[in-house]
């Protein structure tokens, strides 16, 4: 699919779409748990999707309702395939591994598209140590698994990603683990990881007792009574709303609703950098106004643990005035696209230039920004930021593969024509 984007002015408001870091990681819960789960607002993205699917080969069963939440019942891990397959979901190949092991049945685990070219060689490191038989295809997808998995104390990298330890953590509260630490060494993303505590908590799991983000000790508190009805509301997502609010920053007068300012999401912290560049926010219960400033300035910012802020970063950047640095250029290789080089080329395209130096990504911003032939590079958030980069372009900006986005925001290019962007698909 081809988009058009014309440069726009934007008005209006707008309702953020689910986050699928919450919807996910509510679908392995509920899966996991036993019992019966209601999942409401649940996201309809290609990775949100997936998730359903996995759980659904795992075992559980789901009942679309009438209001279009969803109904989980689960006994467990009891997979009714030899084989899942993950899609691109990231987070998770990573989550639902270890839960795959929970079974004692050999399953093929698979994905597509980006994730096959993932490095999974710390599977092949940990799970071994837990019991669990794994034969990897030279450290990537697709992987043959066979547990079952026992809880041990264990340590593990989390410089890579946090991932692996959400799936680690819902498995051991799903076997009740007793007087057993996960540690863990250079933790990355820890809000994802407030995140995952938080779902744990409220489908009532064993929450681990968090130790500085180190390691996490089960202790011998036995597990909940799982005959308690769950009744879960997936949160609005940071990660799709950034866009939203950065495109209000430099194009617009919008109200954003959806987004929990409470939120334990990683992302929230794009609000940090809204203000620090001198956007023109508000932020009131369940809904944040924002409108364009005429002078937005360059402004310095760590996403070393949130890096999917740093395509909609980049797209503020691109419209301030100055050199902005964002640090945690060593986070974006790995994701579906080298993100890093991806921005740097796309947005060099509309003549704005982008450096990267070791950890640190430099972005002179252009207040005269060109049109151009742009790709997504099959990455759903380098199509979302070119989009917003064009409101400001000097004519119509041509998003190549623009429907990468189905990844995980597919109603976005609604959502910017409901707020007046003039836009075409193809």
């Amino acid at each position: 699919m081809i988009a058009k984007i014309f440069p726009s002015t934007i008005f209006g408001s707008v309702y953020a779409p689910a986050s699928k870091s919450s919807m996910q990681r509510a679908c392995a819960a509920a899966l996991v748990r036993k019992g019966e789960s209601i999942i409401r607002n649940p996201g309809k993205s290609n990775d949100d999707n997936a998730a359903l699917d996995v759980i659904q080969t795992l075992g559980a069963e789901i009942y679309d309702l009438n209001d279009g939440s969803l109904k989980i019942i689960s006994d467990g891990v009891d997979p009714v395939s030899s084989s899942v397959n993950n899609g691109e979901a990231g987070l998770g190949i990573r989550m639902f591994t270890p839960i795959v092991a929970l079974s004692r049945k050999e399953i093929t685990i698979n994905g597509k598209g980006s994730l096959l070219t993932r490095p999974m060689n710390f599977f092949d490191e940990v799970l071994p140590q837990l019991g669990v038989d794994i034969l990897s295809n030279n450290g990537m997808l697709p992987l043959k698994i066979k547990g079952p998995l026992q809880p041990k104390n264990i340590e593990i990298d989390g410089s890579l990603s946090s991932q692996f330890l959400t799936g680690l953590l819902l498995v051991y509260a799903a076997l009740d683990a007793k007087n057993v630490t996960i540690k863990v060494n250079n933790l990355k993303s820890k809000p994802y990881v407030d995140l995952t505590l938080s779902v744990m908590e409220s489908f009532m799991l064993k929450v681990p007792q968090n130790n500085n983000y180190e390691s996490f000790y089960f202790d011998e508190t036995p597990v909940i009574n799982h005959d308690d009805f769950i009744d879960y509301m997936v949160e609005g997502d940071w990660s799709g709303g950034a866009f939203l609010l950065v495109a209000g920053a430099v194009a617009g007068n919008i109200k954003v609703e959806g987004l929990d300012i409470t939120s334990t999401q990683a992302d929230k912290k794009i609000i940090e950098a809204l203000k620090d560049c001198g956007a023109d926010i508000s932020i009131e219960k369940n809904q944040i106004k924002i409108i364009s400033s005429n002078q937005l300035n360059a402004f310095e910012f760590d996403a070393s643990d949130c890096p999917d802020l740093f395509p909609p970063l980049a797209a503020l950047a691109a419209n301030c005035k100055g050199i902005t640095k964002i640090i945690g250029v060593h986070r974006l290789k790995h994701k579906e696209s080298n993100r890093a080089l991806t921005i740097q080329k796309e947005l060099g395209k509309m003549h704005i230039k982008v450096d990267l130096n070791d950890n640190v990504m430099s972005i002179e911003g252009n207040q005269n920004i060109k049109s151009a032939n742009v790709h997504s590079n099959h990455d759903h958030r380098i199509a979302m930021m070119c989009a917003v980069v064009a409101l400001k372009a000097n004519e119509e900006t041509t998003i190549e593969v623009a429907e990468a986005i189905n990844k995980s925001y597919p109603d976005f290019y609604n959502h910017l024509q409901q707020l007046g962007v003039s836009l075409s698909l193809q």
